[in-house]
This record gives C-alpha cells, sequence and structure tokens, in this order.
C-alpha cells in the first residue's frame, strides 16, 4: 500500500505544482461536492418540480454515506496529509512536501472518498430523472441521444474536478475517490430500483432511522470491545494539522452519521405531517415560490452553528437542524402558501 500511497502524493503534489493557479476552484468543488448542497439545494428544487426524484435524492445521500462510514471503519484508509509524514517509505530521504488547505484536515478515515461517493450519486440521480422525464415528454430519439451523451458527460466532468479537488486538497489518496465513485454509483443505481421508498410509511421511515443509526454505533462499540479504536484518526488529524482551527467536529464520523439520520427522519416527518395535506396538482407560480422561500430559510438555518466543546450537544443540535432542514422545504413553507393562497379565495368569494 505504501507505493499506493506514494503515487498519490506524487499526484496530490503535481496537481498543487502545476494547477495552483485553480486552487479556489478546486477548493469550491469540494465545498459544492458535499451532501449539504444536497440537502440544503438539489432537494429542495427537486422536491417541488418532481417529488419523487426529491425523495430518491435524499435516500440514496442518506444511504450511501451511512455505508461510506461503515466502509471506513473497515477499511482503514489513510489520509495523504498525515501519511505523508508518518510512513517510513521515503527512509532518510525527504519526504513530498503536501500543502494544506481549511477543508483538508477532515477527522475521519480516508477510504472511500466521501465527496467521490456523494457526487457521483447525487448526480447519477439526477441525470437519470432528466433522461427519465425525456422519455414521458416522448422526446424525438436523436434529441434524445443528444440529451443523453451531454448529461452523461456533464456527469463525469463535475465527478472528475470533485475526484481532482479532493486529491488536490490532500484530502485523498486517488484510489480513494475511485472507490468513492464506483460505490456511490451502486448504491445509487441499487436504491433507485427500490419503489416502497416512495411510499414509505411514518413508522418505517422511524425504524430505518433507528435501525442505521443503532447498527452504526452498536458496530462502533463492538470493535472497540475488541480493541479496534474507530476514532484512531482524529489524533492523527489534530497532530499533523498545520492549523488546529481546521480541524472540525463536523467532519467526524458520529457528526456525519446524525446529521443523515435527521435528514432522513425528517424527511418522513414532512412527508406524513398533518399540516400541509395538499394542493394536489399545484400551479407553477406554487412550486417556484415554494422552491424560492425555502432555499432562502435554508440558507438562514446554515446560518444556525454551535459550539463543538459540548460533543453530545453538539450532535444533538445537528441531529435537530436536520430534522428542521427536511421540514421546511417538504411541510413548512407549503402549508404556508396554501394557507396563503386558501385566504386569497376566501376573499374573493367576498
Amino acid at each position: 500500500m505504501d507505493l499506493l500511497h506514494s503515487w498519490g502524493v506524487d499526484l496530490a503534489v503535481h496537481l498543487q505544482r502545476g494547477y495552483s493557479q485553480h486552487r479556489q476552484s478546486f477548493h469550491m468543488a469540494s465545498t459544492v461536492a458535499d451532501l449539504h448542497t444536497t440537502f440544503f439545494w438539489f432537494f429542495p428544487i427537486w422536491f417541488h418540480l418532481r417529488q419523487n426524484t426529491g425523495v430518491r435524492l435524499i435516500w440514496v445521500a442518506v444511504i450511501g454515506d451511512w455505508l461510506n462510514l461503515v466502509l471506513k471503519w473497515v477499511l482503514f484508509g489513510q489520509r495523504p496529509y498525515w501519511w505523508v509524514h508518518e510512513t517510513k517509505f521515503y527512509g532518510a530521504g525527504l519526504a513530498p512536501s503536501l500543502q494544506q488547505f481549511d477543508i483538508t484536515c477532515e477527522t475521519g478515515p480516508g477510504s472511500p472518498s466521501g465527496h467521490a461517493m456523494g457526487a457521483a450519486g447525487v448526480w447519477y440521480v439526477m441525470v437519470t430523472a432528466l433522461l427519465s422525464i425525456a422519455t414521458e415528454k416522448q422526446c424525438p430519439p436523436l434529441l434524445y441521444k443528444f440529451l443523453q451523451v451531454i448529461l452523461w458527460a456533464l456527469m463525469t466532468l463535475v465527478v472528475l474536478v470533485v475526484c481532482m479537488s479532493r486529491v488536490y486538497m490532500a484530502a485523498h489518496f486517488p484510489h480513494q475517490v475511485i472507490a468513492g465513485v464506483i460505490t456511490g454509483i451502486l448504491v445509487a443505481e441499487v436504491v433507485s430500483k427500490q419503489k416502497w421508498m416512495y411510499n414509505a410509511s411514518l413508522r418505517k421511515y422511524f425504524y430505518i432511522t433507528l435501525f442505521l443509526t443503532s447498527f452504526a454505533v452498536g458496530f462502533y462499540v463492538l470493535l472497540k470491545v475488541v480493541g479496534v479504536d474507530l476514532l484512531w484518526t482524529m489524533e492523527k488529524a489534530q497532530k499533523w494539522c498545520v492549523k488546529p482551527e481546521w480541524v472540525h467536529l463536523d467532519s467526524a464520523p458520529f457528526a456525519s452519521l446524525l446529521r443523515n439520520m435527521g435528514s432522513l427522519f425528517g424527511l418522513g416527518l414532512g412527508l406524513h405531517s398533518s399540516l400541509y395535506d395538499g394542493m394536489k396538482k399545484p400551479s407553477g407560480a406554487f412550486r417556484m415560490g415554494c422552491i424560492t422561500v425555502s432555499l432562502v430559510l435554508l440558507q438562514l438555518l446554515d446560518g444556525w452553528t454551535f459550539s463543538p466543546e459540548n460533543h453530545m450537544t453538539f450532535y444533538a443540535l445537528s441531529f435537530g437542524k436536520s430534522v428542521v432542514a427536511l421540514l421546511i422545504p417538504t411541510t413548512l413553507v407549503p402549508w404556508t402558501f396554501c394557507r396563503i393562497f386558501s385566504g386569497k379565495r376566501e376573499d374573493k368569494n367576498f
């Protein structure tokens, strides 16, 4: 593995030196590829344009990131920014110099890449959804083929840039981002075939959320009992990150787990809330209004941050914030618009 890791470090050094002028672009690619973008941007848009696609986005993102967490605990993947300091591969020679950035020092294991996995899975869902819409609209065969080429090429480009950005940032080795892309697409394909999720009851959402959380926590406890420390990466991040403030608790495994579980449970609550029993065929203005207001409110919610000093409080608030983030576009905003529109109709009747 040391040889494979050394090739990865060489590629990271090459990217940092040869493409330093694109640092901000790579930084943005890594930031946008985070599942935060799916929950706070993609989901509200898709939910109000095509509800089933929005639901599928959340399931793919949550199941994919949960599997990513378990795989990271099993595979014990290194990260370039600490491996290059601890390896004996270079012997008495000088180890390559890797730059670090404010998003480099993630605290979990490195394999497979969660950013690459999430980007591949989420974009796979969106591309297949757009192609499905084209089929429903009876798009001419030639135009459909052209659309296929354009959309799959766009997805390939996006995922490639995300993978390059993760290597550039010294957060992942190349084989880790490749593994992430393959796993993300497989998860998206498997989850997309499950039709029951579109009609899942609130009870099922609760039990699945409870099972996924319990499995991850139980797996952690089991391995800790047999002497495996699954938080070994926290020490490495704190030791080798050039700036202590770049080590963020929200990149820790349990923070990610509870955010995702909050999102899944929030989706279940939103879909089964008694607040909004629907406009069965909402108008375009209603949909656009819901999208716009949801996005604004979600950005305000996103500005709410918490101190990581108390870990239990931080995790609980992260869970609650994720629940609210899904309730806003699924229930709170549509219900408000329904009340406004129904009030206007009553005024007209008078």
